[in-house]
């Protein structure tokens, strides 16, 4: 058994995975699961298939509408086996009679495995019924112990796993395709590679737990088979008879049906006077070991398939008809039975009557601790049924047999509550109203984000045609003016500017129209710099100041446009007529402002000589006033 665990631990790849990117969450697999290996995680847009848990029966893949599940192929393998030097058997399934009706002699079917480049092709109907014999002795030979059969490998599994404490119930007997392996590695000492062809996904598990000397080394379904015929080219017509190698089976062939593995073999089925109860089917099976886990009552053995019989399998073509297919398999044994008389078929059993078939069976349990009640009480809270007393029961939609498995199931992280029904619908009307507010703001808010987009263009439109406005304005100015920014750049400057500094500005101008980006610094005396420099930091604003540059005295202004970041300069030329006439005229005005004041503080003591001082002053005013005219 170490050895057979080593082997099972380093195959890495699952019998059964899905494909991310086909899933579509129907959770139709998870519903078919009989144990729910399958977990559906929040956030996830796809489900995942937990090793650990699966038993390899295939309903997942059956049931998924998408093609999202993939099961492990061998077909490669095999491939390459053919092409080796390697001697290489094949070990047939009778359902192969339910597959190919297409073929109308099972002979013809044998030469076209031969010729797929097979050395020997051998019959699991032999290995059925030493398997058979050996179920019938242990369960006619009573002792108290209630046995369950172990031809098949999706139900070895699944007591394993989840009914480890049955795992001794098991007959301790190599399944068919065991035995058959066994006594093909004892016909050829030599060694060879052995290929199993059956409709069983749960082979994959049960040739990795195989003793040393019954060892398959792959196994391949009937769509594979398929292939590999399409691969080849094959088909009946191209090939002549061929038999079985010996030893083959008779009553064995009825193997893939409903009581055809211990009725054949001598077991007495009869309703009154039987030990043993044969049943098939994925529920029927459930319940069968249910029931016999939980009651006394149930006085017999089992003899359990999880399909509806082999011809039912996974492996199996989509959309075959289960009676069908019985009735071709019975067609066939009928057959064989003609071609192989009871005394050569007992002739051929006779080597091989005390062949050593036994093995044992290892728990592997992988039930899942019951959470606290709280836990299950408050996830069956969140889905809308508290105080439900239908919680033991449920639509089944999500996949789980009542309301409270499925709250198990969420607390264990198998499941999520969004895959119930109801809860789901709750949510969705939820989300639905909150998207149509949501959609309803978005409306108003576009409204006024068009309107405030309309009044943001026509301000933009009116600060545009105000800023070419006032650049032209600034131009007809008779003084100089400048827009510096904080890095000293001159945002804009009129022409009367350019011609005040001469010609040197003048030609920098030719180069940089309107001086825009030129170093005001530069450009202008360094106290005139010095006020712009004074008025950007301070934020303060100087008027009137004196400044000489070569012969002659300008008068500067400079204010805050924009804090600490703008300024404008005004500047006007002394020397000029017209401003020499303006700026007496200001001058005797700040003048006469001035004594007027001091005349209200002291006139009482000058009287007269203050209004004689301001009609001197205003004749002054009237005579400039005259000479502009």
């Amino acid at each position: 058994m170490k050895d057979q665990q080593i082997r099972k631990q380093s195959n890495p790849d699952p019998v059964i995975r899905v494909e991310p990117s086909e899933c579509k969450l129907c959770y139709a697999c998870v519903r078919e699961c009989p144990v729910k290996a399958i977990e559906v995680k929040a956030n996830v847009d796809h489900v995942r298939i937990i090793p650990e848990r699966c038993i390899a029966c295939g309903s997942c893949y059956t049931a998924c509408p998408t093609h999202a599940i993939r099961i492990r192929s061998h077909l490669e393998k095999v491939k390459g086996y053919l092409e080796s030097e390697e001697a290489t058997m094949a070990i047939i399934d009778p359902s192969i009679s339910g597959e190919f009706p297409d073929i109308t002699d099972y002979r013809n079917f044998v030469g076209m495995i031969r010729t797929l480049g097979f050395d020997g092709v051998y019959d699991l109907s032999f290995g059925v019924e030493l398997a058979a014999g050996q179920h019938v002795e242990i369960m006619s030979n009573f002792k108290g112990k209630y046995r369950i059969s172990s031809k098949c490998p999706a139900v070895i599994a699944f007591i394993e796993k989840y009914y480890p404490q049955h795992t001794e119930n098991l007959i301790p007997v190599l399944t068919p395709a065991g035995v058959t392996a066994k006594i093909i590695h004892s016909l050829h000492p030599n060694g060879c590679r052995i290929v199993l062809v059956n409709p069983c996904l749960a082979s994959h598990l049960d040739i990795e737990t195989l003793p040393e000397d019954s060892t398959i080394d792959a196994v391949i379904n009937f769509n594979e088979l398929r292939e590999l015929f399409k691969y080849k080219k094959l088909n009946e017509s191209m090939v002549e008879f061929s038999e079985f190698d010996p030893p083959a089976g008779r009553t064995g062939t009825l193997f893939p049906l409903t009581r055809g593995f211990l009725g054949p073999a001598g077991l007495d089925e009869n309703l009154i006077s039987g030990r043993c109860l044969s049943t098939d089917g994925r529920q029927n099976m459930l319940e069968a070991m249910d029931e016999f886990a939980s009651s006394y009552d149930i006085r017999k053995h089992l003899d359990l398939f999880y399909c509806e019989g082999c011809i039912m399998g996974p492996g199996m073509s989509a959309g075959g008809h289960k009676f069908r297919r019985n009735t071709l398999v019975t067609e066939y044994a009928r057959k064989r039975s003609q071609l192989y008389g009871e005394e050569d078929w007992e002739k051929a059993l006779a080597p091989y009557k005390n062949l050593a078939i036994e093995r044992t069976f290892k728990p592997d349990n992988q039930v899942l601790p019951i959470p606290d009640e709280a836990e299950i009480k408050d996830i069956l809270n969140l889905i809308g049924k508290s105080g439900d007393d239908r919680i033991d029961r449920g639509c089944m939609a999500c996949g789980y047999k009542s309301c409270r498995e499925f709250a198990i199931a969420v607390a264990q992280g198998l499941a999520k509550t969004e895959m119930c029904h109801l809860y789901g619908t709750k949510n969705r009307q939820e989300y639905i109203r909150s998207l149509r507010s949501a959609n309803e703001q978005l409306a108003k808010t576009q409204k006024a984000l068009q309107e405030s987009e309309k009044q943001t263009r026509e301000e933009k439109e009116m600060a545009h045609e105000f800023s070419e406005t006032l650049a032209a304005v600034i131009q007809k100015i008779p003084s100089g003016v400048i827009i510096v920014n904080d890095q000293h750049r001159i945002i804009q400057a009129n022409r009367t500017f350019i011609d005040l500094f001469g010609d040197e500005i003048a030609a920098i101008n030719e180069v940089i129209p309107g001086l825009k980006g030129a170093d005001i610094r530069s450009l202008v005396p360094a106290p005139m710099s010095t006020l712009i420099t004074f008025t950007l930091q301070n934020d303060q604003e100087v008027t009137h100041r004196d400044i000489r540059f070569d012969d002659r005295i300008f008068n500067i202004s400079v204010f805050p446009v924009k804090k600490n970041s703008i300024v404008g300069i005004i500047v006007r030329d002394l020397s000029s007529p017209e401003v020499q006439r303006e700026e007496v005229i200001k001058r005797v005005t700040e003048v006469i402002d001035k004594n007027l004041e001091m005349v209200q503080k002291i006139g009482f003591l000058l009287g007269e000589g203050a209004s004689e001082t301001e009609r001197m002053l205003n004749s002054i005013i009237e005579y400039y006033h005259s000479g502009e005219k």
